[in-house]
């Protein structure tokens, strides 16, 4: 049957799912590691761990899984008081209530809830970008019309194309970038969309983990046309319990209370959550505090560390994840990705958002023994990159030759990188990396840390002798890695 007789929508038809970090499962399945050896980079979660971790037994999660199951053999209260309540007192600048709460079952629901409650078929709806996918995708559901700008030029958008639109969606802080936009600034803006009547859609999933004081809360229980989204997975890092709550004006809250599912939250996240938001200062709480000091801490750590791979530029972040742009890098952020992956370290290739392509990667900020280790693997995929490099340099030297080609490299715009009249048969030495120090070469400080094999001092690969007697073992023998070691022996030991 083809896609032209199913019964969906060509709004459904057309979509591409979202993609999203945090796929530990599905890497250790491919790499064949282990799921709890894997570093996950690629999902922001609050670095300083679970509040169950943190905060001793002032919540107890075999006691809350107790209470949540003695709750299975009747459906949830659908009015979710007790969740709502909670979350009013959560925010305690300020003057919310129950009834300006709508829980959701993590972000991506309550942004689909708001989508299908405003959104008519052919409506507008602006979504800046580099940006998180689920706005377009839940949008497009309902057959909207995407228009994307860039991010920085949301505030100069025309009176038209503002009052055209039934949406604008801003990431607060922007997820991928780490910017934060003050709230001077979007009270500016939710004045205008008031004005303009269109709704002023604001994600703050990383509030707690960024700078609270921006939040537009106060605004969104005043104004009608902004609605404000909080995610709770990633700030109490726990992102395998759905449970996020929205905020609006206590019209808005009615009606999209009516008209979300029945029953969104289970016993178990309505139980969790509930106890969570409860928690002593809300996002002052010493637990969120002490977050946001080991995330300043460890991001200023880790930009430093990254600084010093060459080929990485980590931008600005306000929270608790880096973009980085890696267009001069080697390796473009797909092939990056990958080799980190197969060594069990999971970063963000951010070629999924609209603008950045294959040139930014995006890593989150963890605590300090495994933003080390990531540091360690990137220079760790370099050292095998070089190796690889050699290879190929090998297999296209022996063909080229075979071919009756030249191997001249004397206008090679490093010639000669070691002395005058080197022999460039073996641009990449095919032992790299040897790491036996008579040869000259020796073990340096990696500028982003730890230790790489340096051939600086090393010039016998280069001598017109050595490198025809290597080329005709692999000439004769082939290049594999058995004549790889016989040609270490029988021309460059004696010569050591």
């Amino acid at each position: 049957m083809s896609e032209d007789n199913l019964p969906l929508k060509k709004s459904v038809l057309n979509l591409s799912p979202a993609v999203h970090g945090g796929l530990v499962r599905k890497n250790a399945q491919k790499h064949g590691i282990g799921e709890s050896e894997i570093l996950d980079f690629s999902a922001s979660l609050n670095p300083l761990g679970t509040p169950f971790e943190y905060c001793g037994n002032e919540f107890n999660m075999d006691e809350m899984l107790k209470q949540a199951l003695e709750k299975i053999h009747h459906y949830p209260d659908n009015r979710y008081l007790e969740f709502r309540k909670a979350a009013s007192r959560f925010l305690i600048e300020s003057d919310t209530t129950y009834e300006n709460i709508v829980p959701g079952n993590g972000s991506s629901e309550i942004i689909r809830l708001v989508a299908e409650s405003v959104l008519y078929h052919g409506d507008r709806v602006i979504i800046p970008e580099p940006t998180f996918s689920e706005y377009e995708i839940q949008c497009r559901i309902f057959g909207a019309e995407i228009i994307n700008t860039h991010q920085d030029d949301i505030f100069s958008i025309s009176d038209e194309i503002l009052e055209d639109a039934r949406i604008i969606f801003v990431c607060n802080p922007n997820n991928p970038t780490g910017k934060l936009i003050s709230r001077n600034k979007l009270e500016k803006l939710a004045e205008r969309c008031e004005q303009k009547k269109t709704l002023l859609f604001i994600d703050e999933a990383f509030s707690e983990l960024s700078d609270p004081r921006q939040s537009m809360v106060n605004v969104a229980i005043e104004n009608d046309y902004v609605f404000v989204l909080r995610s709770l997975t990633k700030s109490f890092a726990i992102p395998g319990i759905r449970m996020g709550f929205g905020v609006a004006t206590q019209r808005m809250a009615e009606g999209l209370n009516n008209s979300r599912l029945s029953w969104n939250l289970g016993s178990v996240p309505d139980t969790v959550a509930t106890e969570l938001l409860n928690m002593d200062s809300g996002y002052n709480n010493s637990y969120f505090i002490r977050s946001r000091q080991l995330i300043e801490e460890e991001r200023n750590y880790l930009i430093e560390r990254l600084s010093n791979v060459r080929g990485f530029k980590p931008l600005d972040s306000s929270v608790n994840y880096i973009l980085v742009d890696i267009e001069d890098f080697l390796m473009d952020s797909s092939e990056l990705s990958r080799r980190l992956a197969s060594r069990g370290i999971l970063i963000r290739d951010c070629s999924s958002f609209r603008e950045l392509g294959n040139s930014y990667i995006r890593i989150a900020v963890r605590p300090r023994e495994e933003n080390e280790k990531l540091i360690q693997a990137i220079g760790d995929v370099l050292t095998g990159w070089g190796r690889e490099q050699a290879r190929e340099e090998l297999k296209h030297t022996i063909e080229t030759i075979a071919e009756g080609g030249s191997l001249g490299r004397t206008t090679c715009e490093y010639y000669p990188c070691h002395f005058e009249d080197q022999d460039c048969i073996f641009c990449f030495c095919p032992f790299y990396p040897c790491e036996d120090e008579r040869t000259g070469g020796k073990m340096v400080d990696r500028s982003s840390g730890g230790k790489i094999w340096s051939c600086q001092d090393c010039h016998i690969i280069h001598d017109k002798e050595v490198a025809q007697k290597i080329l005709d073992i692999f000439m004769n023998e082939g290049d594999n890695e058995e004549n790889l070691r016989s040609a270490w022996r029988r021309v460059m030991e004696p010569l050591l």
